[in-house]
């Protein structure tokens, strides 16, 4: 027969067990040295790319030189010294959950050095001027702090390793976006299938304090401000519909082409930049310049310039707008920097909901807009990152959209549907490349145990494609060198190398 607490027992039980209390104080103190590592790199990002656009405004020109040699630069520099740090950081969070990795391989893709590289590299990426954000990379900046707490904690703390890396990851989204409730739903959607009931309570404390250091810097501000949500009627179904479906199939493409390329496609492109990063990167870093300038400079940067300027009805941005930020973030992530796509891809989304608005609304359009444009911005990142509740709830406390919370809903889960018809989950595909090396090499262990020849490897699809012959292996190790530092997964290195190639 179950029996009732005692609650004075219970209390005397809690309050006498000194190590437990001193083991969640390390915990929520990480997370307040989490949440000032993203309000860091917030504030070095935000300066970084207000210095790129005075350079911009002074010098138009000037960028064809600057951005491709400082891409140059950053790549080099994350290759030669921090292999970890580069692309968005989600993959490499994923991939230190999974539990095919080593234990002691982790720090390859968490860790205190890793998340300072990532801030001083994600930085200089807005430095200059290339198409990056820094929420996605907030979420290994976060994790690699608490995932240092392990160190400080007893064997068999409540709080595993695990424990501390979905906590970490969340509290990143949480104080990039000054959203808690997005952090803890990004924890259950795409960091763990469920939140273990005998440490979630610490888990959302961890995330409620990283957002509430992000609160004390910033103010208790929405990301975009407040839209002015107006009464949507039967005249708002067929723009918003044709929104969904756009940014659906949009960011099923862009998904796809991004798995793609940086797992390494049979095309000399791929095969110049397996060879030749760093000039591969200055390239790459040319053709973001070029599009920049062709653009006016809208695409410089993250884009949340431009997005709070669709919302409050003064952009007069092109109707290229969409396909060049989309060619830019591309081009931008193939480089190899450190940098994110989260919004980057919002003010895709928002690209889209602001023309559909313009040509298809007519005389309403000036009150759909902001209404589209919302929808614009989740659908696209729910087809982007194939996460729909993270990603209509992030859009709904950025812009304080709580009366559009239905139909958020509906395009985040439209697009990602969409999107999945023709993509598969963009941040699982890199992790599973990435654990590629370490899976191989369970298969061969299994293969000697057994006296069995190892399983000859899966056909790759049309995201991971044939791989050519193998190059010299890049200094870092099969785990090391993971598929976002500049490398696809042709580039993993055989079991027995030569000196690396220098570029």
């Amino acid at each position: 027969m179950n029996r009732e607490p005692d609650f004075f027992q219970n209390l005397q039980d809690e309050l006498s067990d000194g190590r437990a209390w001193l083991d969640r104080s390390v915990v929520l103190g990480y997370a307040i040295l989490a949440g000032l590592c993203v309000v860091l790199f917030t504030l070095m990002s935000e300066t970084a790319f207000e210095w790129f656009m005075h350079l911009y405004a002074a010098a138009p020109w000037v960028v064809l030189i600057w951005t491709p040699a400082l891409t140059a630069f950053i790549v080099w520099c994350t290759r030669s010294y921090f292999p970890g740090a580069a692309g968005s950081g989600i993959p490499q969070v994923m991939t230190a959950l999974d539990p095919l990795l080593p234990r002691d391989s982790r720090h390859r893709f968490v860790s205190l050095r890793i998340t300072f590289a990532k801030i001083f590299l994600g930085s200089l990426s807005l430095l200059g001027g290339l198409s990056a954000g820094r929420e996605g990379p907030s979420v290994q900046v976060a994790a690699g702090v608490m995932h240092d707490a392990r160190r400080w904690l007893r064997p068999g703390s409540v709080m595993s390793e695990r424990a501390l890396l979905v906590a970490g990851g969340a509290a990143g989204i949480a104080a990039a976006f000054n959203a808690p409730l997005a952090g803890v739903v990004f924890a259950i959607e795409e960091l763990s299938n469920k939140l273990e009931a005998r440490n979630n309570g610490l888990i959302i404390a961890a995330i409620v304090l990283a957002g509430l250091v992000s609160i004390s810097a910033f103010g208790n501000l929405t990301y975009f401000g407040s839209i002015a949500v107006p009464r949507l009627g039967w005249g708002a179904i067929l723009p918003g519909v044709l929104v969904t479906v756009i940014c659906g199939v949009l960011g099923g493409l862009f998904a796809r082409l991004l798995a793609a390329s940086l797992a390494g496609m049979p095309d000399r492109f791929s095969a110049y930049r397996k060879r030749f990063p760093v000039r591969f990167a200055a390239a790459c870093g040319l053709m973001v310049a070029i599009i920049g300038l062709a653009s006016g400079g809208a695409t410089f940067g993250a884009g949340a310039e431009e997005v709070r300027n669709m919302l409050a009805g003064e952009s007069d941005i092109s109707r290229l707008y969409v396909l060049l930020k989309f060619m830019a973030t591309w081009i931008t992530s193939w480089s190899g920097v450190p940098g994110g796509i989260f919004a980057p891809s919002l003010s895709i989304g928002a690209g889209v909901g602001h023309d559909v608005a313009q040509v298809v609304a007519g005389s309403n359009a000036s009150a759909l807009t902001p209404a589209l444009i919302a929808m614009g911005m989740a659908g696209f990142l729910a087809a982007t990152t194939q996460a729909p509740l993270t990603s209509f709830i992030i859009v709904m406390e950025m812009i304080d959209g709580r009366p559009m919370v239905l139909s958020l809903m509906a395009a985040a889960m439209l697009a990602s549907l969409i999107s999945r018809l023709i993509s598969r989950p963009l941040y699982g595909t890199l992790s599973n490349l990435m654990l590629r090396p370490t899976r191989e090499h369970h298969a061969r262990q299994a293969a000697a145990e057994t006296d069995t020849p190892a399983p000859a490897p899966a056909m790759p699809d049309s995201t991971a494609p044939a791989d050519p012959p193998p190059d010299e292996p890049p200094a870092g190790g099969p785990v090391q060198r993971s598929l976002l530092d500049g490398a696809g997964e042709d580039d993993l290195p055989p079991t027995s190398g030569a000196p690396p190639r220098k570029d």
